[in-house]
């Protein structure tokens, strides 16, 4: 009977041993199930850490070649856009439109330019503002260049208003479109379907490379190559979308947009330095240029160039009557220019505007359109544009609004 006992205590004994044998495994157990899920958490949050720190590492690289890059393409300007001093001090006006004159003056403001216009039915300059500017040896014609580049491929039949030019692998445009956006890829391709001898002829034809002017006192000559600019720096591509290696006066411009204006008569540039010359004035025609088939093609993409292209800011100060232009902006040596070059697609008040600018990063070819819209609104307030009714005055026939 008393083994019988022990046997059981015994049993009880062991099983209480088991079961705490048992417990302390699971609670081994569960201790490093425990352990390895904190491992796991730490493992995967370092690991978050470390692709939250290359990620920021990979934004710091890009960010630092994305200013590197930038920094490697800013231009730095060193010229100003802005007149420091009279720009008209110098000028001699006697012999100017006053009206014109005036407008001139007050669409330049302070902009470190010139403001030429030019009645293009007989190539008298009615006013030059900033006369050192305007008659110095010139500048890169940056975009203005192409339309010389559009005549000349217009006379030599490379292309018609409509026919389309491949820009890209899956692009073309027409030189309607080419014109109002200033496209380069359009002009370059011209420029090597034309090849050099062919685009120097025409140029040179249109008054380019020659003193614009009849005997205009200080009048410099600008420069058209008589080789083609090196292909290493663009070739005869480059020189007919940006104007490269040539050199084009205000007065050049103003003389080849007028012959355009009129339907193809180059006149020599006439600016009459007083009353007596603007009475015995005499018109003297250069040459005469067979473009006159082809200016409706150049007129539509001149317009287009004020409506919707590039010389649109014209319009947000005159819209009333048709104006047709080309702008054109480049840099060279720390100076950017802004052109344009424009007429007065009118029935009365004819007239050439050529705006040429020179400074710093405020100075582009937009710009010059907006001075260019400043000026024709003065006109236009002036009733430069409207009909002229002929009255009698100190004995002579003169007209209403025009000045003798």
């Amino acid at each position: 009977m008393k083994s019988q006992t022990y046997r059981c205590l015994a049993v009880v004994i062991i099983s209480f041993v088991s079961a705490g044998t048992a417990l302390a495994a699971k609670i081994s157990t569960s201790g490093s199930t425990t352990t390895k899920r904190t491992a796991r958490k730490v493992h995967e949050s370092s690991r978050t850490q470390a692709k939250i720190s290359r990620l920021r590492h990979s934004r710091r690289v890009s960010y630092s070649r994305r200013s590197r890059r930038h920094h490697r393409y800013y231009e730095r300007f060193t010229a100003n856009s802005f007149a420091t001093n009279d720009l008209t001090s110098g000028d001699i006006a006697a012999g100017e439109d006053p009206i014109v004159r005036q407008a001139a003056i007050d669409a330049l403001g302070n902009m470190n330019g010139t403001v030429v216009a030019i009645d293009p039915t007989d190539g008298r300059i009615l006013a030059m503002v900033n006369q050192k500017l305007a008659l110095s040896e010139g500048a890169t014609p940056c975009s203005t260049i192409k339309l010389s580049v559009g005549l000349a491929a217009l006379s030599e039949g490379v292309i018609t208003r409509n026919t389309p030019v491949k820009i890209g692998p899956h692009a073309y445009m027409t030189l309607t479109e080419a014109l109002a956006k200033s496209n380069n890829l359009y002009f370059e391709a011209l420029g090597r379907k034309l090849g050099f001898e062919r685009i120097h002829r025409y140029a040179t034809q249109f008054g380019l490379g020659e003193l614009a002017g009849y005997n205009i006192e200080g009048e410099h000559l600008g420069v058209y190559p008589d080789e083609e600019l090196d292909a290493k720096l663009g070739g005869v591509g480059r020189m007919c979308s940006f104007g490269d290696g040539i050199s084009m006066t205000p007065l050049q411009l103003g003389a080849m947009v007028a012959a355009m204006a009129n339907g193809g008569t180059l006149y020599y540039l006439q600016h009459p330095t007083t009353p007596e010359e603007v009475l015995n004035f005499q018109p003297k025609v250069k040459r005469t240029l067979e473009i006159a088939n082809y200016l409706p093609e150049m007129s539509d993409g001149m317009a287009a160039a004020v409506q919707y292209g590039t010389a649109r800011p014209l319009r947000v100060n005159f819209s009333e009557e048709q104006i047709l232009g080309k702008t054109g902006t480049c840099s060279n040596s720390g100076t950017r220019y802004g052109w344009f070059a424009s007429y007065a697609n009118t029935s009365y008040g004819r007239i050439v505007t050529v705006v040429f600018l020179e400074g710093g990063r405020s100075t582009y070819g937009p710009k010059a359109a907006e001075i260019a819209g400043r000026m024709y609104r003065g006109l236009y307030d002036h009733s430069f544009f409207a009909v002229k009714n002929p009255v009698e005055k100190t004995g002579e026939t003169t007209a209403v609004g025009v000045s003798q």
